[in-house]
């Protein structure tokens, strides 16, 4: 009955939501990016973002994480909130629970975006990233949510990292509002 109930649920979000618009301002990167959400490929996952998107909760959420060549790392909705303390971005996530990986054979190419996750599979909870190139080393092992339709030269634009292990160091760029789009 459970899985029943959380199947329609999943349904239901998934078809009304097809995409996220997300509004960036900052030192590097201004403007929007568009993101067609693949919910055939993770529809738990998606079902996940576009809650949190609908709730507000991307709404000033840094990119804490930015490496060049590679990609570009927000969604920390505890730690990585505009003015928060930064040498906790990344480490957060929501208060929901984390879900279980929905790996694909949709490739980590330019402009896909997969969930962020920490070292068990089954760990993914409001963290994403947007790669700014191919990461093959990456296909299998992260789950892919969406692709970029619109707004690449945004994500191109994105402050990069200085820190360690691709830590934005000052003022990070960030997702000024995310909106979930039909």
């Amino acid at each position: 009955m459970r899985n029943a109930v959380l199947a329609l649920v999943l349904l239901a979000s998934s078809a009304a939501a097809s995409g996220l618009r997300i509004d960036v301002a900052g030192e590097g990167a201004n403007g929007t990016i568009m993101i067609d959400l693949l919910e055939d490929v993770a529809p738990a996952h998606v079902a996940q973002i576009t809650a949190l998107a609908a709730e507000g909760a991307y709404d000033d959420v840094v990119f804490h994480r930015v490496i060049d060549g590679f990609m570009a790392q927000t969604g920390d909705v505890t730690f990585g909130k505009l003015g928060a303390d930064m040498r906790q971005a990344g480490f957060g996530g929501s208060s929901r629970p984390d879900l279980k990986a929905e790996f694909s054979n949709v490739p980590f190419d330019r402009g896909v975006v997969g969930m962020g996750r920490k070292q068990s599979p089954d760990s993914a909870n409001s963290q994403f990233f947007i790669m700014f190139a191919p990461g093959p080393h990456l296909n299998g092992g992260y789950t892919v949510v969406g692709r970029v339709t619109s707004g690449m030269e945004v994500v191109d634009a994105i402050k990069r990292g200085a820190g360690r292990n691709g830590e934005v160091v000052g003022q990070p760029d960030r997702m000024v509002k995310v909106t979930v789009t039909d």
